[in-house]
């Protein structure tokens, strides 16, 4: 975890780039169904039908939210067949929601 100080002496609040890419990363997590995928995916790769049962979400939207985050970069997919599966492709997504799940 960083320290205040931490934050400060690293800089990048001032590299322009770095804040456009994490505002948009940030933006395609701005979404309750988009944050469950996340969660579901920490524990590894899993199927698209594994994932609209498990978060009992309609398919036709589970779809076009895995779209945004793949789209981002932020999932990975591999297709088995007729199957496709989705991991969590950017770890500093599983580092960020690990600390928004963490409780004080």
């Amino acid at each position: 975890m960083f320290k205040d100080q931490d934050i400060v002496e690293n800089e990048k609040w001032q590299d322009e780039q770095f804040l456009e890419d994490t505002a948009e990363l940030l933006k395609a997590l701005a979404h309750p169904a988009r944050l469950k995928i996340i969660g579901y995916l920490a524990s590894g790769k899993k199927c698209v039908k594994h994932i609209w049962e498990a978060l009992d979400l309609p398919q036709p939207n589970v779809s076009q939210h895995l779209s945004i985050l793949r789209n981002r970069g932020i999932l990975g997919y591999k297709r088995e067949g007729s199957i496709v599966c989705y991991y969590i492709k950017d770890k500093r997504v599983l580092d960020l929601y690990r600390n928004l799940i963490q409780e004080d």
